[in-house]
């Protein structure tokens, strides 16, 4: 059996730290942004985790 290619969207979206977890930026960041408040902005822009229930997931995706 072939290798799985791995999804070139996903990799450009999600970077693997050094202890292998998942790094994603958030979403709603952009779209209609003049409505939400600066608050709301801020955190957004801030990287998080992705979640235990979708890290396997989305680990064979990018492997």
């Amino acid at each position: 059996m072939p290798k799985m290619k791995t999804k070139r969207a996903l990799a450009k979206r999600v970077k693997v730290t050094g202890s292998g977890q998942l790094k994603r930026h958030s979403a709603y960041t952009s779209h209609l942004a003049p409505r939400k408040t600066t608050k709301q902005k801020r955190h957004l822009r801030k990287a998080s985790l992705v979640s235990k229930s979708d890290y396997t997931r989305v680990k064979t995706l990018i492997q």
